[in-house]
């Protein structure tokens, strides 16, 4: 008898920008503690899971938006879809945008910390926010989306 899984849907945006010819990515840090002295592996694209009855753009937007304070104008497409794990598929966007990152700053989340101590502590989605170029990028962002920087370097070439 096959299992039959549900998948999770998330959504996001790769924002990028040309600079002296070199392609740079927005890459923000996971905040919170687990991630807290993790370079390599510990970038992300700004993402999050769609709400039920929610549109997957509108969740990417809005993810943008908590996750770095920054309000996307610039048109925005589709990049691709993949799962990236097993039970969650990640819907990925992209967008040409430049922005200044002195500003981002990211909605909390609540967590015992340490576990089992009864604490409960609040930490930054995001901690650090960085434009790299794709080398780095391929090297820093987390595994599972290591894909979509692929798709963007195919779609808009080196």
């Amino acid at each position: 008898k096959k299992e039959v899984i549900i998948l999770k849907r998330s959504a996001g945006i790769l924002v990028y920008k040309i600079e002296k010819n070199d392609i740079k990515v927005l890459l923000c840090h996971f905040g919170g503690p687990y991630w807290e002295n993790t370079d390599i592996g510990g970038w992300t694209l700004s993402k999050g899971e769609v709400s039920k009855g929610e549109k997957v753009l509108e969740t990417a937007k809005r993810e943008f938006m908590e996750e770095t304070n920054l309000n996307l104008t610039a048109p925005i497409d589709y990049l691709g879809t993949k799962k990236i794990s097993r039970k969650k598929l990640a819907i990925m966007f992209y967008t040409n945008s430049d922005f200044e990152l002195s500003n981002c700053k990211s909605n909390t989340f609540e967590l015992e910390f340490p576990k089992g101590s009864g604490n409960i502590k609040s930490f930054p989605e995001m901690n650090k926010y960085e434009w790299m170029n794709l080398n780095d990028a391929k090297k820093k962002i987390i595994k599972n989306q290591l894909n979509f920087l692929n798709k963007l370097e195919e779609k808009i070439g080196s």
